[in-house]
């Protein structure tokens, strides 16, 4: 952690943006996690240079600190690790200082990793004793980049970092006779897309948590799952270690090309590139693909507290399912629902160049997949598809508010 550079990175710049509020009453850290959170930060300043403190110190004890509160508070609330264990103050320090230590290694410095494939395929760790090893872990560079964490399973490490704070005997998934039917269509080698709404960071922990509730073979298909993002998740330090372990096809969106004259071609390339690989994947069949067609994350109305859906973008959805056509696979459609604002709630707006504070609570999380929207009609009722599948979205979303008891969040307009 000593070659950290000292620039201020995007996660850690200071920030101007208005924070999202807590969402929920507030709480009391327990004296046995507030003296782990306090080991945390203190093993944090030891290590970090001191001309590094005034830009790296603040935002870093913030997150710490929201990280150690809702781990208090999952454990007053009896909550248990998947092993039956409890979840302690000492697994909130191994969490935390974990998590730190690969976002320095691999998302600053001389060893910060490099997404090269505009298609990452997730580091599930290497297992140098089994007959069959992923190639890439042949390759000596990124073996020697790894080090000793070559045998890190990043995906299983993203998700172990998050499920504490998540309320899972409380939390919900609906419409779970249409997720193995889309399991049953990605076995049979067809290609499945679930065209989500997107509240939180940690969306695809979410969506592997809740799966894994529902079974194994669920449990399987989310760690299969590849997620639509922009580059900020491969390029934020903090981000870095997460989209390590995720299948990703990382997209420039169209605010972030237009930002920048100079770079637009290039980026433009980038998105083809990663069109080509998409499709050349959908082509394959049995892919699974999570998209947000708004192209960010909900945000919560300052003024009401309501947290509307980000309004799906027609040519989003267009583009998906032109590729799904050109794969000559079957290729089906299912509206996803999220609930996890909470988890870890964004700020309420977003201001060009600033950096975002991270915030993390422990609360009930919920996903309604609704039913499967044909793809079906010409190019004078495409608008239709994307119309259905955002009203189902919606659907969904008042369903899941309403089970988890999260009424206050639903906009007056979805009661009409």
């Amino acid at each position: 952690m000593r070659s950290i550079s000292t620039a201020t990175p995007t996660f850690l710049a200071s920030t101007t943006e208005k924070s999202a509020e807590c969402t929920s009453a507030p709480s009391t850290i327990s004296p046995e996690f507030e003296g782990a959170r306090d080991q945390a930060i203190a093993t944090l300043r030891a290590q970090l240079p001191p001309e590094a403190l005034s830009t790296l110190e603040q935002p870093l004890t913030h997150f710490i600190s929201e990280y150690f509160q809702s781990l208090s508070d999952a454990a007053a609330a009896g909550v248990k690790n998947p092993d039956g264990s409890a979840v302690t103050p000492q697994q909130a320090v191994k969490n935390m200082l974990t998590t730190l230590s690969y976002g320095l290694k691999y998302g600053l410095g001389k060893n910060k990793f490099i997404f090269e494939d505009v298609r990452h395929r997730a580091l599930r760790g290497a297992d140098f004793n089994d007959t069959v090893i992923d190639a890439r872990y042949e390759n000596e560079a990124l073996k020697e980049k790894l080090g000793p964490d070559v045998t890190t399973d990043f995906y299983a490490a993203g998700c172990d970092f998050f499920r504490p704070s998540m309320d899972l005997e409380h939390s919900l998934v609906l419409g779970k006779d249409n997720l193995e039917k889309a399991r049953e269509q990605l076995a049979a080698g067809e290609n499945v897309i679930f065209l989500a709404n997107h509240q939180s960071e940690a969306d695809p922990q979410v969506v592997s948590c809740l799966f894994e509730t529902c079974g194994k073979e669920l449990g399987d298909l989310a760690s299969h799952v590849t997620y639509v993002a922009g580059h900020k998740v491969t390029t934020d330090a903090l981000a870095v270690p997460f989209s390590m372990g995720r299948n990703l096809l990382c997209i420039h969106s169209k605010k972030h090309i237009d930002a920048d004259p100079e770079t637009k071609p290039a980026k433009s390339k980038q998105n083809m590139a990663a069109m080509n690989s998409m499709l050349a994947g959908l082509k394959e069949g049995g892919m699974a693909i999570w998209v947000a067609p708004s192209g960010g994350r909900d945000r919560r109305n300052v003024d009401s507290g309501k947290i509307p859906i980000a309004p799906f973008d027609q040519k989003t959805v267009d583009m998906f399912r032109l590729m799904g056509n050109k794969s000559k696979k079957p290729t089906h459609f299912y509206p996803m629902a999220m609930v996890s604002y909470d988890l870890c709630p964004p700020p309420d707006f977003v201001e060009a160049g600033v950096g975002e504070q991270r915030n993390v609570r422990f609360t009930p999380i919920g996903i309604a997949v609704c039913d499967e929207v044909p793809n079906v009609g010409g190019a004078e009722k495409r608008h239709l598809f994307t119309e259905k599948a955002e009203e189902d979205c919606i659907k969904g979303y008042v369903d899941l508010l309403k089970g988890l008891k999260m009424e206050k969040y639903i906009p007056e307009e979805y009661s009409s």
